[in-house]
């Protein structure tokens, strides 16, 4: 993909500052954990992704999911796109998911997006996440011009800009 340096290596482990949390590249054998994660908070994360993204859709089934994990694990390995998962640190719970796309529409080289679970919203856990991901991807991503979905630009607005 052209999108990154063709020598970029992205990170595989990146802990929040709480010591509690990290983020690592999503995996297919992460379905058990993620499908619950993501129907229990499907409301939160419809007001999010779902006008823009269509996701999640209500009728989603665990192995829709699991073929969804499994693709976004090959994505990862070809550095077409990125998800990472945010876990607690004995990764026995999903917390949320930090998205690194190439940019679907113009003036940004990436496009990136993250979430919290729905009881986690307003805490210091997401205030952590919010404070993480632009320093993170400052610090170890190669782009000039990241665009934060949802955050420097609404979701509506982006929808509105021509695709690249």
């Amino acid at each position: 993909m052209t999108w990154l340096p063709a020598d970029f290596v992205h990170p595989l482990h990146v802990p929040l500052p709480d010591g509690a949390h990290h983020l690592r590249p999503i995996r297919e054998a992460d379905a058990p954990l993620d499908y619950p994660t993501v129907m229990g908070s499907r409301e939160h994360l419809w007001s999010i992704f779902g006008p823009a993204w269509g996701w999640p859709a209500e009728t989603i089934t665990y192995e829709a999911n699991r073929i969804d994990l499994a693709r976004h694990e090959k994505e990862i390995a070809a550095h077409e796109s990125f998800n990472y998962v945010m876990l607690d640190s004995a990764e026995t719970a999903i917390r949320g998911c930090v998205y690194i796309d190439p940019p679907e529409r113009v003036g940004a080289d990436a496009e990136i997006s993250w979430w919290v679970v729905a009881d986690r919203v307003g805490s210091e856990l997401e205030q952590a996440l919010d404070t993480l991901v632009p320093e993170w991807i400052a610090a170890d991503w190669p782009f000039r011009q990241p665009r934060y979905l949802g955050r420097d630009i609404s979701w509506q607005d982006w929808q509105a800009l021509p695709a690249v």
